[in-house]
């Protein structure tokens, strides 16, 4: 297989170390890597392959003789710098939410859209952490039966605002447990350990959050259907890693538990864990670290007669909701020999 130069931008942040690990573990055929990321960060040595590497300073012209940059860095820093890797001829997949609503701009999920992925399309940006795990299962579905509305309750993990938010978890949950007084906040509105937080993101005019809004306006997009009517609460929860999303959903057509159950169990990317009867279902502890998008819980809607169901979604936030699908990205662009 054709190797190619890599760049991790952003790549002491947490998403930036999975990039990073996901790189090696998929075994991606890297000719060449180099770590970028803000001055702070520059000499720092971290490992790929068994080797170290120095962290070097990004600058506008680091993309040059780079096939493939992974970015997450944040949107400013991304706004700034992946245009100039994409001038340069490189792939640029950004993690962050500079692109993801611009209509020149693929937003992709590989098991979902890879068809939008195309070879004058060098800026790809992946979509947000909550909205892949939930298209995941939502495709399968919505090709059988035309998914008409989704409502979606979602349980975050607090990796999902990067490492101060792990950060913020452990110290408060350290000095509760040694009978101490709980630091005050830093990362999030109130004090997260032992509590829920119904706010991700800023409040927008309609009262939804913009985390919330990313959910509704990202999923028309990868899904390539904007009929698709959705509605969403994000909730920040005491969990390190891992996001859980409650789905309602209603079709055009009938669809049955166990239909849904054949549908999904065959697609890539996905694992059923649904027998209630021995307490087997998904849950953020057994998740973390691992590469699937797990289902269960698929059950019909007793409260109408419309066509509806219900499931419960668990994957690992900073792979599948991060990480994982930038690279499975990368390996896309490779396998329709588009880099």
């Amino acid at each position: 297989m054709k190797k190619l130069k890599v760049a991790v931008v952003g790549a002491t942040g947490a998403v930036g170390l999975e990039m990073i690990k996901m790189l090696e573990n998929r075994n991606f055929p890297v000719e060449s890597i180099k770590f970028l990321a803000s001055e702070r960060s520059v000499g720092k040595k971290l490992i790929y392959k068994g080797k170290e590497i120095a962290v070097e300073l990004l600058k506008k012209n680091s993309g040059k003789g780079v096939d493939i940059a992974l970015f997450s860095a944040g949107a400013t820093v991304s706004k700034e710098f992946a245009p100039c890797f994409a001038t340069h001829g490189c792939f640029v997949i950004d993690n962050s939410s500079a692109w993801r609503m611009d209509k020149g701009i693929p937003l992709v999920v590989p098991e979902v859209n890879p068809h939008d992925l195309k070879k004058g399309k060098k800026l790809i940006a992946n979509p947000n952490c909550s909205t892949i795990q939930m298209v995941i299962a939502l495709k399968p579905l919505h090709n059988f039966a035309k998914i008409k509305r989704v409502i979606v309750s979602t349980y975050q993990a607090v990796s999902g605002a990067g490492q101060k938010g792990i950060n913020e978890l452990k110290e408060q949950t350290k000095a509760w447990a040694k009978g101490e007084i709980i630091p005050k906040t830093n990362k999030f509105q109130y004090q997260i350990a032992f509590n829920l937080i119904p706010q991700i993101d800023v409040f927008t005019e309609n009262g939804y959050t913009k985390e919330e809004m990313k959910m509704a306006n990202e999923t028309k997009k990868i899904m390539g259907d904007n009929s698709i009517e959705l509605s969403a609460t994000c909730v920040r929860v005491p969990v390190f890693r891992s996001h859980s999303e409650s789905i309602w959903i209603e079709t055009d057509k009938p669809l049955s538990p166990a239909q849904a159950k054949e549908l999904l169990s065959k697609t890539d990317g996905i694992q059923i864990l649904d027998d209630p009867e021995n307490k087997k279902y998904p849950m953020p502890l057994f998740a973390e670290n691992m590469q699937m998008t797990y289902v269960g819980r698929i059950r019909s809607d007793i409260s109408t007669k419309n066509n509806a169901l219900v499931f419960w979604v668990v994957s690992d936030n900073l792979l599948k909701g991060a990480a994982l699908n930038a690279v499975q990205i990368a390996e896309t662009l490779l396998k329709k020999e588009l880099v």
